[in-house]
């Protein structure tokens, strides 16, 4: 281990290559992997704790809460809160941005999070995550809901922990993406995964294919001439996959290469898309795009996207360029024949 970089020290290398560096974004991601460490010591736990579970109760998106999701938000709040460094956070767990009290001093970063993206797979023991991203606003304001609608290209980092076999944190500052390894006795992480890569094509898809019978015809025609293997029109044999935990997911795009879709459906008409935009598709679209890879509705970049509200959810289509602009011309030429 004498040889290996600390996050520590990557972050802060990286600070000093940017003029007019503050240090403020470095303390901030320093107080987030404090949080990060908190939950993974809390899912490492298991049941031993009585942490697992649902908690009886229903967050914005209807959805039923693990007793893991109340507390793992309230290990993010509780290490953000008081810095000085944010002027305010969005939850995926809270109706509204959360202030930040008013004895605490505010700084010029928004933080929004999913604090425990894949939470239904806790109780199975199964790989679980959080999900950040940092945006940047005035410094010392009371922001509204307005100030944090903003594009995911504002975005000035992102990143996902994920809590495996391993703890891991992916990060992105808008320079690659590095991949960091915690190690569990000394409470460090260290770089393990430089400047991690997404090859341009693929043989492996991931999808929830009991979705199928709701998806549009475009996303059909591409599973279908997947399925059909080496005798199809493809000429090659692809291999499935489907964790239902969207960290796991990506970490597995991002280290062996692959195509991630949750596509827009007609299961629920009233909803655009599954997963939700500011917590967790612009911040994992950023960290995609930063490994040489796409992040596409199907129709639009999903970085592109004009926010209409903080919990607002799209359909989303990840992974290797070469994949996903083959499903981007199938939405092209499906929609000019409407």
């Amino acid at each position: 281990m004498a040889n290996k970089i600390s996050l520590a020290q990557f972050i802060t290398e990286q600070q000093r290559k940017t003029p007019n560096a503050s240090g403020d974004l470095t303390a901030l991601l320093n107080d987030i992997i404090t949080a990060c460490k908190q939950i993974s010591h809390l899912v490492n736990q298991g049941d031993l704790i009585g942490t697992w579970g649902s908690a009886d109760s229903e967050n914005i998106q209807g959805e039923v809460q693990k007793k893991l999701d109340i507390i793992s938000n309230d290990y993010m709040v509780d290490a953000l809160k008081w810095t000085g460094h944010l002027a305010g956070m969005a939850s995926e767990e809270n109706d509204d941005p959360i202030a930040i009290p008013e004895q605490y001093p505010r700084g010029k970063y928004l933080a929004l999070f999913d604090p425990l993206d894949g939470s239904s797979n806790i109780d199975v023991n199964l790989t679980v995550g959080t999900i950040f991203s940092i945006l940047r606003c005035d410094e010392g304001i009371k922001p509204t809901l307005d100030d944090f609608l903003q594009k995911g290209s504002k975005q000035v980092c992102a990143g996902f922990v994920l809590y495996g076999p391993s703890t891991m944190l992916i990060l992105t500052t808008g320079q690659g993406v590095n991949g960091f390894t915690l190690d569990q006795e000394i409470g460090e992480f260290y770089l393990t995964h430089p400047l991690m890569n997404i090859p341009k094509d693929t043989q492996e898809f991931a999808v929830n294919m009991s979705n199928q019978r709701f998806w549009e015809p475009p996303v059909q025609q591409y599973i279908s001439e997947c399925l059909q293997g080496a005798k199809g029109s493809r000429g090659k044999n692809f291999n499935m996959r489907w964790i239902a935990s969207l960290v796991a997911e990506v970490y597995r795009v991002l280290t062996r290469g692959g195509l991630f879709m949750y596509p827009y459906d007609l299961k629920d008409p009233t909803k655009e898309g599954r997963l939700r935009l500011m917590y967790e598709a612009n911040p994992i679209g950023f960290i995609v795009e930063q490994a040489g890879g796409l992040c596409s509705t199907g129709r639009k970049r999903i970085m592109d996207i004009d926010p209409k509200e903080i919990h607002q959810r799209v359909p989303v289509i990840l992974g290797a360029k070469n994949e996903v602009n083959r499903l981007i011309s199938y939405h092209e030429e499906f929609d000019s024949c409407k």
